[in-house]
């Protein structure tokens, strides 16, 4: 009878020999993740002001995508893009169109299919954060003469942007992980490398477990970077709260720089309440 050891199924050293590995795959996942997020965020805000100003056109043409992009599956995205893209390209080659189909890198139907289906989170994470903002204050922005190019740049986009950032950074982490699907396009990230190195030697759990290590260490790093762009662009709540972030100012310190902004912005709430 023979009888298996715990590192016969499991082996911690494997976990620790497998990590460099994959990590030399690091930065084709963040350039997908990255070029994604510009994707996401430029789409995302044309969908966002639609849906908030009610543009008619826009308005039904954004929601049916928003229903399409979020009611199928990302994996089933990405196969609709690495399939269909070079197919429509070659419907326009047949039109005159001189397109080399097969010099597009496969990373670009990645980004764009991954960016597509993230930015239908982040219009609604982009189109909330402009509600949010109190119509009361754009009213006593008004009733002190300022335009709305100036309100736009020192009320709504402020505020916006504040209550907008958590649900960004959540998109942008979701990306990272989900740059894992692109390996079923080719992409060699870090994924498609684990699947690599484990058909060497068979030891596939370890390799999930050393990408689990590095999705969660990247994870937590964006999270501490984003924590410290949310509390540099807080907006102080109270004029106490502004007075302290001047003292810290005055003493070299650095404060939200979002400070002058919400001083002018409690100068027109005061204003309004007194009137």
């Amino acid at each position: 009878m023979i009888v298996l050891s715990f590192s016969d199924y499991f082996s911690f050293e494997i976990v620790w020999e497998r990590i460099p590995e994959l990590i030399k795959k690091i930065p084709i996942t963040l350039e997908l993740a990255g070029l994604a997020f510009l994707v996401s965020l430029f789409v995302g805000l044309l969908i966002a002001v639609a849906r908030y100003k009610k543009i008619k056109v826009l308005n039904p043409i954004a929601t049916g995508f928003l229903s399409i992009v979020r009611g199928t599956p990302m994996l089933i995205q990405l196969y609709v893009a690495y399939y269909g893209i070079p197919a429509i390209l070659r419907i326009f080659n047949s039109w005159g169109a001189d397109i080399n189909v097969n010099l597009i890198p496969k990373i670009v139907y990645a980004f764009i299919s991954l960016g597509l289906y993230q930015s239908a989170f982040t219009s609604e994470t982009i189109r909330a954060a402009l509600e949010s903002v109190d119509k009361g204050e754009i009213e006593a922005a008004y009733a002190m003469g300022m335009t709305y190019g100036q309100i736009l740049k020192r009320i709504i986009i402020p505020e916006a942007l504040e209550n907008a950032l958590p649900g960004i950074d959540n998109s942008i982490i979701g990306l990272v992980k989900g740059t894992s699907l692109a390996s079923t396009c080719g992409i060699i990230e870090i994924t498609y490398q684990n699947q690599i190195l484990a058909g060497r030697d068979y030891r596939y759990l370890e390799g999930y477990v050393a990408l689990a290590v590095i999705y969660w260490v990247i994870t937590v790093i964006l999270e501490r970077i984003f924590k410290l762009v949310e509390k540099r662009t807080k907006i102080p709540e109270s004029p106490a709260d502004i007075n302290a972030s001047k003292d810290k100012a005055k003493r070299g310190q650095k404060a939200p720089v979002l400070v002058n902004i919400e001083r002018q912005r409690h100068g027109y709430i005061n204003h309004k309440k007194l009137a």
